[in-house]
């Protein structure tokens, strides 16, 4: 089949490479693996050193029980306090295993089922979806973020509260970002209301607080002493503080605990390790099946899981390629606390890596040089076994693609400028990101709409049909959940960049000429009247979106404290937003009336273009929903 290469779009987009991240399954080649745990602690705390992170806590453990577990940098920079293993720190989203294995023990139970609807169960949560009578939002989706809803709102995200309100009053708080966008079960968003809800099913099926009931059910049997949710004594004595950008910052209580609010030391997570090592078990107690962890290894509800596609995000867990071997895991970030909790089951092996630094880098090092030391003693994994199978197969169109599963936490998501392109060659599929620039992956079929990746060594693409956009494509990444991509078509994605563009060079043209109209003006040389109104008219929307602009980057260095409230900046922010568009289409109102009025074709043609993507772009933003934005929404 012809490769699909429209003329010098790649050109066009080459201006974005800088914000290029790694194709899907790609991975990167690092430098030799730690062979001993000495090699390991040196290089963990190189990283700390080159990246500013005061410290970090460490567990390795294996199928006999734990390996290495140690703190170390500084818990406290400013007291000189180092950090060791029982040093606490908060481990944020990677809290929400302990909502599925709560919801899983009570499955097991025979207290609910993952296939119950939400609505059944907790009726006075509020939350939207269209096609709740044909397409019920059901337990698993919760877990596996297939309910279609928005993350968290910026009102829910920056809500901090030292008063520890309930779960139910978190939730009732700011109900909004609940509403699904697409059919249940189809596409996988990461949402953190979606765990707070089931942990809720939890609260009220045992009937005690979430809190309590981890705490009686898997805290205190692992025998974790001081993991909490709230900050405790235990955290106020051993707990590290945390670094933003080098200052230390105070606690932040979350509206919704279950969500990512513990606090774990190094030797509480190899505990925790050590029960997805074993199966369940903790000593001679099973706490869990070992059906119900493999559950949670599973994605199961989007539409390319249905379809035979077995990595993404489980119930709670999610899988992540680390050159051929697949780890589960989850990962976490709370204001500048970060986690990384990870497993490969079939070696019995894990690591648990805790942070006090809002570098992400770190950790991202610091997780790659354990896998680097834990798989050099491993036999290389095997490639799975597969078969190319042409004729009747699903083969994706030829053309460009777009993400249609986006996460969303402002009340406006514009669409990325870059695209994927895919096309084929006999039976091979190719897959690049971002077009004409990116890295080419390459597929091939291996039954009906399943392809196996020739990188990854894994079956991780598959074609589907989704009952809002058609024929998709579902990706699952190196790391974390699914991607699902709709085509769209070449025009759009060459119109879209084309006329941003324009509209970036003519507002830089006119302003550059600003100065050099000021000072015909002033010499008489520019008459009032038409001359001076279309330029005038051609530059205001510049200036609204500058304001609104300035506005919003204001509110986040305030930790968009006053984006998450009306406040004096967030509705200056929504005014100067509607007088954007306001004054886009009277400038293009004005360059018509204008238009023989005598003006100098050298002024008219440069302010009328203007304006005309003043109005196209402003049509772009109402679309999306930038105009009359209402950032607290």
């Amino acid at each position: 089949m012809r490769t699909f290469r429209p003329p010098f779009i790649a050109f066009i987009l080459l201006f974005s490479v800088i914000l290029t991240p790694v194709a899907h399954g790609q991975q990167v080649e690092g430098k030799k693996a730690p062979q001993t745990i000495e090699e390991l602690r040196e290089a963990i705390l190189q990283v700390l050193k080159d990246t500013g992170t005061p410290a970090a806590g460490v567990a390795l453990v294996d199928k006999d029980g734990p390996v290495w577990i140690e703190g170390l940098g500084m818990a406290d920079g400013e007291k000189g306090i180092p950090a060791d293993e029982e040093t606490m720190f908060r481990i944020g989203s990677t809290s929400k295993i302990f909502v599925a294995l709560a919801i899983l023990k009570l499955q097991e139970e025979g207290k609910l089922r993952l296939h119950d609807r939400v609505k059944d169960l907790v009726p006075e949560i509020e939350f939207e979806n269209q096609w709740e009578k044909t397409n019920p939002i059901l337990v698993a989706h919760l877990l596996e973020h297939t309910t279609g809803w928005d993350d968290i709102h910026l009102a829910e995200l920056i809500h901090n509260d030292p008063e520890a309100i309930s779960l139910k009053d978190g939730l009732d708080f700011h109900p909004h970002s609940r509403t699904s966008k697409w059919v249940p079960g189809t596409r996988m968003a990461y949402a953190n209301s979606g765990p707070a809800v089931a942990a809720y099913i939890v609260e009220k099926i045992a009937g005690q607080p979430y809190e309590t009931y981890i705490q009686q059910n898997y805290f205190s049997p692992l025998g974790m002493e001081t993991m909490t949710f709230f900050l405790s004594d235990d955290y106020r004595k051993k707990g590290a503080i945390l670094y933003k950008e080098g200052y230390p910052q105070q606690y932040w209580h979350l509206i919704t605990r279950p969500s990512g609010a513990i606090n774990a030391s190094p030797k509480d997570m190899a505990k925790l390790l050590q029960l997805f090592i074993n199966m369940g078990k903790v000593d001679s107690l099973k706490l869990l099946s070992e059906r119900s962890l493999k559950r949670m290894e599973t994605p199961s509800t989007t539409l390319g899981a249905k379809a035979g596609l077995k990595f993404g995000y489980g119930l709670g867990l999610y899988t992540s390629n680390f050159n051929g071997y697949t780890y589960y895991k989850h990962g976490g970030s709370v204001g500048a606390g970060k986690s990384d909790f990870s497993y490969l089951p079939g070696y019995g092996l894990g690591y648990a890596v805790q942070t006090n630094s809002d570098n992400t880098a770190a950790i991202r090092k610091i997780g790659s040089l354990i896998r680097e030391y834990q798989t050099s003693h491993l036999p290389k994994p095997e490639q799975a076994i597969f078969s190319i199978r042409s004729g009747a197969i699903a083969k994706p169109a030829d053309g460009y693609y777009l993400q249609i599963n986006p996460i969303k936490q402002l009340p406006f998501k514009l669409p990325p400028l870059l695209v994927e392109r895919v096309w084929s060659e006999g039976d091979t599929v190719y897959n690049q990101f971002p077009a004409h620039i990116g890295r080419i992956v390459r597929f091939v079929p291996v039954e009906r709409g399943v392809y196996h990746n020739l990188h990854t060594g894994r079956n991780d693409f598959v074609v589907v049909n989704d009952p809002l956009a058609g024929q998709v494509l579902e990706l699952a990444g190196a790391e974390s959940g699914t991607v699902t991509l709709a085509p769209v078509p070449a025009i759009l994605v060459l119109g879209r960049v084309v006329v941003f563009l324009l509209w970036i060079a003519f507002v830089l043209h006119a302003g550059l000429l600003l100065p050099f109209w000021a000072y015909r003006y002033w010499k008489g040389k520019i008459p009032r009247g038409a001359p001076l109104l279309v330029r005038i008219w051609s530059l205001l929307p510049v200036v609204f979106l500058g304001i609104a602009v300035v506005l919003l980057a204001a509110g986040a260095m305030e930790g968009k404290e006053y984006l998450a409230k009306p406040s004096f900046i967030s509705i200056p922010v929504m005014l100067a937003t509607i007088a954007f568009f306001a004054s886009a289409v009277f400038a293009f109102v004005m360059v018509v009336w204008y238009r023989n009025k005598g003006i100098k074709r050298a002024a008219y043609f440069p302010a009328a273009f203007l304006s005309v993507l003043h109005l196209l772009m402003a049509c772009y933003f109402l679309f999306y929903g930038l105009i009359g934005l209402r950032t607290w929404a």
